[in-house]
Protein backbone atom coordinates (compact mmCIF):
# COMPACT_ATOMS: atom_id res chain seq x y z
CA UNK A 1 0.00 0.00 0.00
CA UNK A 2 1.26 3.30 -0.89
CA UNK A 3 -0.36 6.09 0.52
CA UNK A 4 -0.38 10.07 -1.31
CA UNK A 5 -1.92 13.12 0.83
CA UNK A 6 -2.64 13.30 4.32
CA UNK A 7 -3.33 9.78 6.17
CA UNK A 8 -6.50 9.31 7.78
CA UNK A 9 -6.75 6.74 10.38
CA UNK A 10 -8.33 3.72 9.88
CA UNK A 11 -10.87 4.30 13.11
CA UNK A 12 -11.35 7.40 11.96
CA UNK A 13 -15.16 7.43 10.10
CA UNK A 14 -14.40 9.42 6.69
CA UNK A 15 -16.17 9.22 3.37
CA UNK A 16 -14.49 5.83 1.46
CA UNK A 17 -14.34 6.03 -1.98
CA UNK A 18 -13.69 2.95 -3.82
CA UNK A 19 -12.30 3.58 -7.19
CA UNK A 20 -10.60 6.86 -8.65
CA UNK A 21 -11.91 6.72 -12.23
CA UNK A 22 -14.58 9.36 -13.97
CA UNK A 23 -16.76 9.13 -11.11
CA UNK A 24 -14.60 7.92 -7.98
CA UNK A 25 -11.89 10.58 -8.82
CA UNK A 26 -14.73 13.40 -9.14
CA UNK A 27 -16.55 12.33 -6.08
CA UNK A 28 -12.87 12.84 -4.15
CA UNK A 29 -12.29 16.08 -5.47
CA UNK A 30 -16.27 17.58 -4.99
CA UNK A 31 -16.42 16.33 -1.38
CA UNK A 32 -12.24 17.65 -0.74
CA UNK A 33 -13.04 20.83 -1.80
CA UNK A 34 -16.07 21.35 0.58
CA UNK A 35 -13.63 20.57 3.28
CA UNK A 36 -14.95 16.78 4.15
CA UNK A 37 -12.02 14.11 4.86
CA UNK A 38 -11.75 11.13 1.97
CA UNK A 39 -9.85 8.10 1.62
CA UNK A 40 -10.02 6.96 -1.90
CA UNK A 41 -8.73 3.14 -2.08
CA UNK A 42 -7.62 2.24 -5.70
CA UNK A 43 -6.33 -1.34 -7.25
CA UNK A 44 -3.72 -0.18 -9.04
CA UNK A 45 -0.39 2.32 -8.65
CA UNK A 46 -0.17 5.93 -9.54
CA UNK A 47 1.03 6.51 -12.59
CA UNK A 48 2.67 9.83 -13.89
CA UNK A 49 2.84 11.49 -16.90
CA UNK A 50 6.36 10.21 -17.47
CA UNK A 51 5.52 6.60 -17.02
CA UNK A 52 3.00 6.20 -19.79
CA UNK A 53 4.54 4.53 -22.36
CA UNK A 54 4.58 5.47 -25.81
CA UNK A 55 3.82 2.03 -27.30
CA UNK A 56 0.67 0.22 -27.08
CA UNK A 57 1.04 -3.30 -26.45
CA UNK A 58 3.65 -2.14 -23.47
CA UNK A 59 1.11 0.83 -22.68
CA UNK A 60 -1.79 -2.03 -22.74
CA UNK A 61 0.45 -4.19 -20.21
CA UNK A 62 1.06 -1.06 -17.77
CA UNK A 63 -2.23 0.22 -17.44
CA UNK A 64 -4.76 -2.16 -18.25
CA UNK A 65 -6.87 -4.14 -15.51
CA UNK A 66 -5.65 -7.53 -16.11
CA UNK A 67 -6.95 -9.92 -13.23
CA UNK A 68 -8.28 -12.93 -14.14
CA UNK A 69 -12.16 -12.59 -15.42
CA UNK A 70 -13.98 -15.22 -16.97
CA UNK A 71 -16.89 -14.45 -19.96
CA UNK A 72 -19.77 -16.27 -21.13
CA UNK A 73 -22.70 -15.58 -23.38
CA UNK A 74 -22.26 -15.57 -27.77
CA UNK A 75 -21.37 -12.20 -28.34
CA UNK A 76 -18.08 -12.25 -30.54
CA UNK A 77 -15.87 -10.84 -27.55
CA UNK A 78 -16.26 -14.38 -25.48
CA UNK A 79 -14.88 -15.57 -28.90
CA UNK A 80 -11.89 -13.79 -29.32
CA UNK A 81 -10.92 -12.80 -26.14
CA UNK A 82 -12.45 -14.78 -23.30
CA UNK A 83 -10.24 -13.93 -20.52
CA UNK A 84 -10.58 -9.60 -21.32
CA UNK A 85 -14.41 -9.10 -21.29
CA UNK A 86 -13.42 -5.24 -20.76
CA UNK A 87 -10.73 -3.37 -21.25
CA UNK A 88 -10.20 -0.99 -18.35
CA UNK A 89 -7.61 0.06 -17.05
CA UNK A 90 -6.50 -0.38 -12.92
CA UNK A 91 -4.29 2.49 -11.93
CA UNK A 92 -4.99 5.82 -10.36
CA UNK A 93 -7.62 8.65 -13.23
CA UNK A 94 -9.11 4.95 -13.97
CA UNK A 95 -10.39 4.48 -17.34
CA UNK A 96 -9.80 8.12 -18.10
CA UNK A 97 -6.50 7.46 -18.36
CA UNK A 98 -7.35 5.66 -21.32
CA UNK A 99 -10.32 7.03 -23.12
CA UNK A 100 -11.08 8.70 -26.32
CA UNK A 101 -12.25 11.86 -24.65
CA UNK A 102 -15.46 12.21 -26.36
CA UNK A 103 -18.47 14.27 -24.48
CA UNK A 104 -21.29 14.14 -26.35
CA UNK A 105 -24.78 14.79 -23.59
CA UNK A 106 -28.08 12.36 -23.75
CA UNK A 107 -30.79 13.67 -25.16
CA UNK A 108 -33.85 13.83 -23.24
CA UNK A 109 -35.39 11.11 -24.38
CA UNK A 110 -32.62 8.55 -23.71
CA UNK A 111 -33.29 8.71 -20.03
CA UNK A 112 -37.37 7.98 -20.58
CA UNK A 113 -36.50 4.63 -23.26
CA UNK A 114 -39.31 2.67 -21.58
CA UNK A 115 -42.08 5.59 -22.31
CA UNK A 116 -40.39 6.04 -25.64
CA UNK A 117 -39.61 2.76 -26.92
CA UNK A 118 -42.13 1.03 -25.68
CA UNK A 119 -42.03 -2.51 -24.73
CA UNK A 120 -39.50 -4.39 -26.90
CA UNK A 121 -39.06 -7.72 -26.36
CA UNK A 122 -36.68 -8.97 -24.10
CA UNK A 123 -35.18 -5.90 -22.98
CA UNK A 124 -35.55 -4.67 -19.70
CA UNK A 125 -36.07 -0.91 -20.42
CA UNK A 126 -37.04 1.64 -17.39
CA UNK A 127 -36.97 4.79 -17.27
CA UNK A 128 -34.29 6.83 -15.62
CA UNK A 129 -35.52 8.46 -11.99
CA UNK A 130 -34.30 11.78 -13.54
CA UNK A 131 -34.72 14.01 -16.78
CA UNK A 132 -32.43 15.82 -18.66
CA UNK A 133 -33.05 18.82 -16.70
CA UNK A 134 -32.50 17.51 -13.39
CA UNK A 135 -28.79 17.08 -14.82
CA UNK A 136 -28.23 20.05 -16.88
CA UNK A 137 -26.63 22.17 -14.82
CA UNK A 138 -24.41 19.26 -13.71
CA UNK A 139 -23.15 18.74 -17.41
CA UNK A 140 -22.32 22.36 -17.59
CA UNK A 141 -19.86 21.82 -14.56
CA UNK A 142 -18.32 18.68 -16.15
CA UNK A 143 -17.69 20.27 -19.31
CA UNK A 144 -16.18 23.07 -17.70
CA UNK A 145 -14.12 20.67 -15.55
CA UNK A 146 -12.94 18.43 -18.30
CA UNK A 147 -12.98 21.48 -20.90
CA UNK A 148 -15.08 20.05 -23.54
CA UNK A 149 -13.97 21.25 -26.80
CA UNK A 150 -17.15 23.36 -28.79
CA UNK A 151 -18.76 23.76 -25.40
CA UNK A 152 -18.61 27.47 -23.16
CA UNK A 153 -16.14 29.15 -25.73
CA UNK A 154 -13.67 26.13 -25.76
CA UNK A 155 -12.30 26.00 -29.70
CA UNK A 156 -12.74 23.00 -31.87
CA UNK A 157 -9.63 20.83 -32.36
CA UNK A 158 -8.29 21.01 -36.05
CA UNK A 159 -8.87 18.51 -38.68
CA UNK A 160 -6.38 15.81 -39.50
CA UNK A 161 -6.68 13.55 -42.22
CA UNK A 162 -8.98 10.98 -40.72
CA UNK A 163 -11.41 13.65 -39.86
CA UNK A 164 -10.89 15.49 -43.49
CA UNK A 165 -11.79 11.80 -45.09
CA UNK A 166 -14.82 11.38 -42.89
CA UNK A 167 -16.19 14.88 -42.75
CA UNK A 168 -16.30 15.16 -46.84
CA UNK A 169 -17.82 11.75 -47.09
CA UNK A 170 -20.43 12.83 -44.23
CA UNK A 171 -21.39 15.80 -46.20
CA UNK A 172 -21.61 13.73 -49.19
CA UNK A 173 -24.11 11.64 -47.95
CA UNK A 174 -25.84 14.21 -46.49
CA UNK A 175 -24.98 14.27 -42.74
CA UNK A 176 -25.60 17.62 -41.27
CA UNK A 177 -24.38 17.23 -37.48
CA UNK A 178 -20.14 16.52 -37.78
CA UNK A 179 -17.35 18.62 -36.40
CA UNK A 180 -14.04 18.26 -34.43
CA UNK A 181 -15.90 17.46 -30.94
CA UNK A 182 -17.03 17.67 -28.39
CA UNK A 183 -13.25 16.30 -27.08
CA UNK A 184 -11.88 16.53 -23.61
CA UNK A 185 -8.56 17.47 -25.10
CA UNK A 186 -7.13 20.86 -25.33
CA UNK A 187 -7.06 22.66 -28.68
CA UNK A 188 -5.65 25.89 -26.62
CA UNK A 189 -4.33 26.05 -23.13
CA UNK A 190 -6.91 25.46 -20.51
CA UNK A 191 -7.22 24.63 -16.53
CA UNK A 192 -3.76 24.46 -16.09
CA UNK A 193 -3.43 21.97 -19.14
CA UNK A 194 -1.47 22.48 -22.12
CA UNK A 195 -2.98 22.19 -25.87
CA UNK A 196 -2.40 19.02 -27.78
CA UNK A 197 0.39 18.96 -29.68
CA UNK A 198 -1.55 16.09 -32.19
CA UNK A 199 0.41 13.59 -31.16
CA UNK A 200 -1.49 10.46 -32.25
CA UNK A 201 -0.77 8.87 -28.84
CA UNK A 202 -2.60 10.18 -25.86
CA UNK A 203 -5.41 7.69 -26.28
CA UNK A 204 -3.55 5.24 -23.68
CA UNK A 205 -2.17 7.89 -21.46
CA UNK A 206 -1.06 10.78 -22.06
CA UNK A 207 2.32 12.35 -21.42
CA UNK A 208 1.37 15.86 -22.61
CA UNK A 209 -1.34 16.29 -20.10
CA UNK A 210 -3.63 17.66 -22.86
CA UNK A 211 -6.44 15.51 -22.75
CA UNK A 212 -8.58 15.33 -19.22
CA UNK A 213 -8.38 13.10 -16.58
CA UNK A 214 -9.28 12.34 -12.63
CA UNK A 215 -5.12 11.66 -12.44
CA UNK A 216 -4.04 15.32 -14.17
CA UNK A 217 -7.18 17.21 -12.37
CA UNK A 218 -9.24 15.99 -9.74
CA UNK A 219 -6.85 13.67 -7.48
CA UNK A 220 -3.61 15.93 -7.37
CA UNK A 221 -6.55 18.73 -6.38
CA UNK A 222 -8.03 16.68 -4.20
CA UNK A 223 -4.29 15.50 -2.32
CA UNK A 224 -3.94 19.71 -2.70
CA UNK A 225 -6.76 20.48 -0.55
CA UNK A 226 -5.10 18.42 2.67
CA UNK A 227 -8.64 15.97 3.29
CA UNK A 228 -7.31 13.28 0.88
CA UNK A 229 -5.68 10.38 1.43
CA UNK A 230 -4.98 8.09 -1.57
CA UNK A 231 -4.36 4.89 -0.83
CA UNK A 232 -2.92 2.58 -4.10
CA UNK A 233 -2.74 -0.96 -5.04
CA UNK A 234 -5.24 -1.38 -2.55
CA UNK A 235 -7.65 -3.60 -3.39
CA UNK A 236 -11.28 -3.51 -1.89
CA UNK A 237 -12.71 -7.01 -0.49
CA UNK A 238 -16.28 -6.10 1.61
CA UNK A 239 -18.13 -3.36 2.26
CA UNK A 240 -19.19 -3.49 6.38
CA UNK A 241 -22.65 -2.33 7.99
CA UNK A 242 -23.58 -1.59 11.55
CA UNK A 243 -26.55 -3.89 13.16
CA UNK A 244 -29.27 -1.58 11.64
CA UNK A 245 -27.71 -2.06 8.14
CA UNK A 246 -25.94 1.42 7.39
CA UNK A 247 -22.41 1.51 5.50
CA UNK A 248 -19.59 1.48 7.48
CA UNK A 249 -16.73 0.39 6.81
CA UNK A 250 -14.40 -0.98 3.65
CA UNK A 251 -12.31 -4.08 4.03
CA UNK A 252 -9.09 -3.77 1.64
CA UNK A 253 -6.07 -5.97 0.96
CA UNK A 254 -2.94 -3.83 0.37
CA UNK A 255 -0.34 -5.21 -2.45
CA UNK A 256 1.28 -7.71 0.05
CA UNK A 257 -2.04 -8.76 1.01
CA UNK A 258 -2.33 -7.46 4.23
CA UNK A 259 -5.93 -7.11 5.44
CA UNK A 260 -7.18 -3.70 6.74
CA UNK A 261 -10.91 -1.95 7.74
CA UNK A 262 -11.31 1.35 7.27
CA UNK A 263 -14.25 2.82 9.01
CA UNK A 264 -16.78 5.14 7.06
CA UNK A 265 -19.48 7.30 7.40
CA UNK A 266 -19.98 7.17 3.68
CA UNK A 267 -18.84 4.61 1.42
CA UNK A 268 -18.87 5.67 -2.61
CA UNK A 269 -18.62 2.66 -4.91
CA UNK A 270 -17.15 3.51 -8.00
CA UNK A 271 -14.91 0.13 -9.32
CA UNK A 272 -16.41 0.09 -12.81
CA UNK A 273 -19.46 -1.79 -13.76
CA UNK A 274 -17.80 -5.06 -13.45
CA UNK A 275 -15.91 -4.87 -10.08
CA UNK A 276 -18.70 -2.74 -8.24
CA UNK A 277 -21.34 -5.62 -8.37
CA UNK A 278 -18.94 -8.22 -8.05
CA UNK A 279 -17.95 -5.81 -4.41
CA UNK A 280 -21.61 -5.77 -3.69
CA UNK A 281 -22.17 -9.56 -3.88
CA UNK A 282 -19.23 -10.47 -2.28
CA UNK A 283 -20.37 -8.59 0.43
CA UNK A 284 -23.23 -10.56 1.13
CA UNK A 285 -24.24 -10.39 4.78
CA UNK A 286 -26.87 -11.84 7.27
CA UNK A 287 -29.21 -9.29 6.71
CA UNK A 288 -28.33 -9.12 2.35
CA UNK A 289 -27.80 -13.22 2.08
CA UNK A 290 -28.15 -12.78 -1.84
CA UNK A 291 -25.45 -9.49 -1.56
CA UNK A 292 -25.40 -6.20 -0.71
CA UNK A 293 -28.03 -3.73 -1.87
CA UNK A 294 -29.85 -6.31 -3.94
CA UNK A 295 -32.81 -7.54 -2.63
CA UNK A 296 -34.50 -6.40 -6.14
CA UNK A 297 -32.11 -9.27 -7.54
CA UNK A 298 -30.63 -6.42 -10.03
CA UNK A 299 -27.22 -6.29 -9.05
CA UNK A 300 -25.22 -7.35 -11.51
CA UNK A 301 -28.09 -7.62 -13.95
CA UNK A 302 -28.60 -5.41 -17.05
CA UNK A 303 -25.15 -5.41 -18.02
CA UNK A 304 -24.42 -3.16 -20.98
CA UNK A 305 -21.28 -2.42 -22.95
CA UNK A 306 -22.73 -0.51 -25.99
CA UNK A 307 -23.65 -1.57 -29.56
CA UNK A 308 -20.13 -1.10 -31.64
CA UNK A 309 -18.17 -2.08 -34.31
CA UNK A 310 -15.33 -0.70 -36.41
CA UNK A 311 -15.04 -0.09 -40.18
CA UNK A 312 -11.59 0.81 -41.96
CA UNK A 313 -11.97 1.90 -45.64
CA UNK A 314 -8.71 1.57 -48.05
CA UNK A 315 -7.63 4.26 -50.30
CA UNK A 316 -5.72 4.70 -53.62
CA UNK A 317 -3.74 7.54 -51.58
CA UNK A 318 -2.10 7.92 -48.13
CA UNK A 319 -4.73 8.78 -45.43
CA UNK A 320 -2.38 8.56 -42.45
CA UNK A 321 -4.49 7.94 -40.27
CA UNK A 322 -2.71 8.01 -36.92
CA UNK A 323 -1.45 11.36 -37.67
CA UNK A 324 -3.27 14.05 -34.71
CA UNK A 325 -5.76 12.95 -32.14
CA UNK A 326 -6.88 9.27 -32.51
CA UNK A 327 -10.17 10.25 -31.82
CA UNK A 328 -10.88 13.38 -33.74
CA UNK A 329 -14.68 13.85 -34.76
CA UNK A 330 -18.19 13.02 -34.34
CA UNK A 331 -21.16 12.35 -36.74
CA UNK A 332 -24.26 12.86 -34.47
CA UNK A 333 -27.19 12.70 -37.47
CA UNK A 334 -27.91 8.70 -36.09
CA UNK A 335 -28.05 9.93 -32.66
CA UNK A 336 -32.02 10.20 -32.56
CA UNK A 337 -35.28 8.68 -32.22
CA UNK A 338 -36.13 6.86 -35.03
CA UNK A 339 -37.84 3.62 -35.15
CA UNK A 340 -38.12 3.39 -39.01
CA UNK A 341 -34.95 2.44 -39.49
CA UNK A 342 -35.66 -0.81 -37.90
CA UNK A 343 -34.12 -0.42 -34.36
CA UNK A 344 -34.90 1.70 -31.12
CA UNK A 345 -32.18 4.57 -30.44
CA UNK A 346 -29.14 6.02 -32.20
CA UNK A 347 -25.53 6.08 -32.52
CA UNK A 348 -22.62 7.94 -33.26
CA UNK A 349 -20.19 8.02 -36.07
CA UNK A 350 -16.30 8.65 -34.32
CA UNK A 351 -13.48 8.76 -36.48
CA UNK A 352 -10.69 6.00 -34.84
CA UNK A 353 -7.20 4.90 -35.85
CA UNK A 354 -5.05 1.87 -34.49
CA UNK A 355 -1.43 1.92 -34.36
CA UNK A 356 -0.03 -1.58 -36.71
CA UNK A 357 0.17 -3.66 -33.50
CA UNK A 358 -3.62 -2.98 -32.03
CA UNK A 359 -5.10 -2.93 -35.75
CA UNK A 360 -3.30 -6.72 -36.06
CA UNK A 361 -4.59 -7.87 -33.32
CA UNK A 362 -8.14 -6.17 -33.34
CA UNK A 363 -8.69 -5.60 -37.36
CA UNK A 364 -10.38 -9.47 -37.72
CA UNK A 365 -9.25 -11.67 -34.39
CA UNK A 366 -8.24 -14.96 -35.54
CA UNK A 367 -7.79 -13.90 -39.35
CA UNK A 368 -4.60 -14.58 -41.34
CA UNK A 369 -3.71 -15.18 -45.01
CA UNK A 370 -4.45 -12.82 -47.82
CA UNK A 371 -7.28 -11.23 -47.48
CA UNK A 372 -5.13 -10.10 -43.55
CA UNK A 373 -2.13 -9.08 -45.29
CA UNK A 374 -4.07 -7.19 -47.53
CA UNK A 375 -5.96 -4.92 -44.61
CA UNK A 376 -1.99 -4.81 -43.57
CA UNK A 377 -0.45 -3.74 -46.54
CA UNK A 378 -3.19 -0.90 -47.14
CA UNK A 379 -2.32 0.70 -43.35
CA UNK A 380 -0.72 3.86 -44.59
CA UNK A 381 -3.98 4.65 -47.36
CA UNK A 382 -6.51 3.28 -44.36
CA UNK A 383 -9.29 5.54 -42.67
CA UNK A 384 -11.41 4.26 -39.68
CA UNK A 385 -13.89 4.81 -37.81
CA UNK A 386 -15.67 3.28 -34.65
CA UNK A 387 -19.80 2.84 -34.62
CA UNK A 388 -20.83 3.40 -31.04
CA UNK A 389 -24.55 3.20 -30.20
CA UNK A 390 -27.35 2.30 -27.32
CA UNK A 391 -27.70 -1.33 -26.73
CA UNK A 392 -30.21 -2.50 -25.13
CA UNK A 393 -30.77 -3.63 -20.95
CA UNK A 394 -31.44 -7.94 -20.90
CA UNK A 395 -31.82 -9.17 -16.85
CA UNK A 396 -29.68 -12.27 -18.95
CA UNK A 397 -26.80 -10.28 -19.46
CA UNK A 398 -24.82 -10.07 -16.48
CA UNK A 399 -21.80 -9.79 -14.22
CA UNK A 400 -21.81 -12.82 -11.62
CA UNK A 401 -18.85 -14.12 -9.60
CA UNK A 402 -17.58 -17.68 -10.61
CA UNK A 403 -16.43 -19.23 -7.82
CA UNK A 404 -14.85 -22.10 -9.36
CA UNK A 405 -11.91 -19.64 -10.29
CA UNK A 406 -9.76 -17.56 -8.45
CA UNK A 407 -7.92 -14.62 -8.70
CA UNK A 408 -4.54 -13.53 -6.84
CA UNK A 409 -6.46 -13.44 -3.66
CA UNK A 410 -7.92 -16.23 -3.66
CA UNK A 411 -11.28 -14.60 -4.38
CA UNK A 412 -14.03 -15.48 -6.71
CA UNK A 413 -13.59 -13.62 -10.26
CA UNK A 414 -16.47 -12.21 -11.91
CA UNK A 415 -17.90 -13.55 -15.06
CA UNK A 416 -19.23 -11.14 -17.36
CA UNK A 417 -22.13 -12.89 -19.77
CA UNK A 418 -23.65 -11.10 -22.30
CA UNK A 419 -25.96 -11.91 -25.69
CA UNK A 420 -26.61 -9.14 -28.01
CA UNK A 421 -30.08 -8.42 -28.01
CA UNK A 422 -31.83 -8.28 -32.00
CA UNK A 423 -31.97 -4.42 -32.05
CA UNK A 424 -28.65 -4.14 -31.40
CA UNK A 425 -27.72 -6.44 -34.06
CA UNK A 426 -29.79 -4.50 -36.13
CA UNK A 427 -27.90 -1.10 -35.18
CA UNK A 428 -24.86 -2.85 -36.14
CA UNK A 429 -25.72 -3.85 -39.46
CA UNK A 430 -26.90 -0.03 -40.15
CA UNK A 431 -23.96 1.65 -38.96
CA UNK A 432 -22.12 -0.97 -40.98
CA UNK A 433 -24.07 0.22 -44.31
CA UNK A 434 -23.71 3.74 -43.58
CA UNK A 435 -20.47 3.79 -43.00
CA UNK A 436 -19.56 1.99 -46.62
CA UNK A 437 -21.86 4.89 -48.08
CA UNK A 438 -20.13 7.32 -46.82
CA UNK A 439 -16.15 6.25 -47.42
CA UNK A 440 -17.82 5.06 -51.05
CA UNK A 441 -18.75 8.61 -51.31
CA UNK A 442 -14.66 9.69 -51.12
CA UNK A 443 -13.63 7.09 -53.14
CA UNK A 444 -12.96 3.61 -50.86
CA UNK A 445 -11.35 1.01 -53.23
CA UNK A 446 -12.44 -1.23 -50.28
CA UNK A 447 -13.72 -1.42 -46.50
CA UNK A 448 -13.51 -3.83 -43.47
CA UNK A 449 -15.84 -4.67 -40.99
CA UNK A 450 -14.29 -5.13 -37.45
CA UNK A 451 -15.98 -7.14 -34.69
CA UNK A 452 -16.44 -4.99 -31.57
CA UNK A 453 -13.59 -5.40 -29.17
CA UNK A 454 -13.57 -5.98 -25.58
CA UNK A 455 -16.22 -3.85 -23.45
CA UNK A 456 -14.49 -0.32 -22.79
CA UNK A 457 -18.00 1.72 -21.87
CA UNK A 458 -19.14 -0.87 -18.79
CA UNK A 459 -22.86 -0.06 -17.65
CA UNK A 460 -25.81 -0.50 -16.01
CA UNK A 461 -25.17 -3.59 -13.23
CA UNK A 462 -26.39 -1.36 -10.33
CA UNK A 463 -28.89 0.78 -11.94
CA UNK A 464 -30.83 3.57 -10.88
CA UNK A 465 -34.80 2.97 -10.16
CA UNK A 466 -37.69 5.17 -8.74
CA UNK A 467 -38.81 1.84 -6.92
CA UNK A 468 -36.40 -0.30 -4.98
CA UNK A 469 -37.43 -3.80 -6.78
CA UNK A 470 -36.64 -2.33 -10.24
CA UNK A 471 -33.04 -1.48 -9.98
CA UNK A 472 -30.15 -1.02 -7.09
CA UNK A 473 -29.80 2.96 -6.37
CA UNK A 474 -32.18 5.52 -6.12
CA UNK A 475 -32.00 9.45 -8.31
CA UNK A 476 -28.80 10.44 -6.15
CA UNK A 477 -26.92 6.93 -6.49
CA UNK A 478 -27.70 5.33 -2.71
CA UNK A 479 -28.48 2.28 -2.08
CA UNK A 480 -32.65 1.30 -1.87
CA UNK A 481 -31.27 -1.06 0.85
CA UNK A 482 -28.27 0.46 2.85
CA UNK A 483 -28.19 3.81 4.15
CA UNK A 484 -24.85 5.49 3.24
CA UNK A 485 -23.51 3.34 0.57
CA UNK A 486 -23.75 5.05 -2.83
CA UNK A 487 -22.62 3.87 -6.06
CA UNK A 488 -20.26 6.04 -8.31
CA UNK A 489 -19.66 5.12 -11.45
CA UNK A 490 -21.38 4.04 -14.85
CA UNK A 491 -22.88 0.60 -12.94
CA UNK A 492 -26.26 3.64 -11.93
CA UNK A 493 -27.17 3.89 -15.58
CA UNK A 494 -30.56 2.72 -16.04
CA UNK A 495 -29.91 2.43 -19.97
CA UNK A 496 -26.66 3.00 -21.99
CA UNK A 497 -28.19 6.21 -24.35
CA UNK A 498 -25.85 6.42 -27.28
CA UNK A 499 -23.32 9.27 -26.15
CA UNK A 500 -19.96 7.99 -24.74
CA UNK A 501 -20.68 7.39 -21.29
CA UNK A 502 -17.89 9.53 -19.15
CA UNK A 503 -19.43 13.18 -19.33
CA UNK A 504 -22.60 12.10 -17.79
CA UNK A 505 -20.53 9.66 -15.05
CA UNK A 506 -19.33 13.22 -14.01
CA UNK A 507 -21.99 14.99 -14.37
CA UNK A 508 -23.58 12.32 -12.41
CA UNK A 509 -20.83 12.27 -9.78
CA UNK A 510 -20.47 16.19 -9.08
CA UNK A 511 -24.47 16.16 -8.43
CA UNK A 512 -24.41 13.18 -6.11
CA UNK A 513 -21.53 14.84 -4.32
CA UNK A 514 -23.32 17.88 -3.94
CA UNK A 515 -25.97 16.16 -2.60
CA UNK A 516 -23.68 14.20 -0.04
CA UNK A 517 -22.24 17.24 1.15
CA UNK A 518 -25.62 18.58 1.60
CA UNK A 519 -26.70 15.82 3.51
CA UNK A 520 -23.41 15.94 5.99
CA UNK A 521 -23.99 19.37 6.67
CA UNK A 522 -26.88 18.94 7.87
CA UNK A 523 -26.41 15.80 10.02
CA UNK A 524 -28.42 13.18 7.93
CA UNK A 525 -25.75 10.78 7.00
Amino acid sequence: MNTHGNPIDNDTEAVVIIGSGAGGGTVAYELTRRGIPCVVLEAGPYLQRADYENDEWAAFNQMAWLDKRTTSGSWRVAQNFANLPAWIVKAVGGSTTHWSGATPRFHDYEFRTRTYYGDIDGANLLDWPISLADLAAYYDAAEKAIGSTHRHGRPPLPANNNYKVFANGAERVGYKYYATGPYGTNAEPYDGRPASIQDGFNFQGDKSGAKWSTAIREIPRALESGKCDLRTECQAVQITHDASGRADGVVYLDAEGSLHRQAARVVCLAGNSIETPRLLLMSASGLHPDGLANSSGQVGRNYMRHTTASVYARFDQPVRMYRGETMAGIIADEARLDTARGFAGGYYMETLSLGVPFLAAFVEPGSWGRDFTELMDAYANTAGMWIVGEDMPQESNRVTLNTGVLDQWGLPVPDVHFDDHPNDVAMREHGYQRADLLYEAVGAIGTHHTPPYPSTHNLGTARMSARAEDGVVGAYGEAHDVAGLFVSDGSVMTTGAAANPTLTIVALAIRQAEHIADRLGRGEL
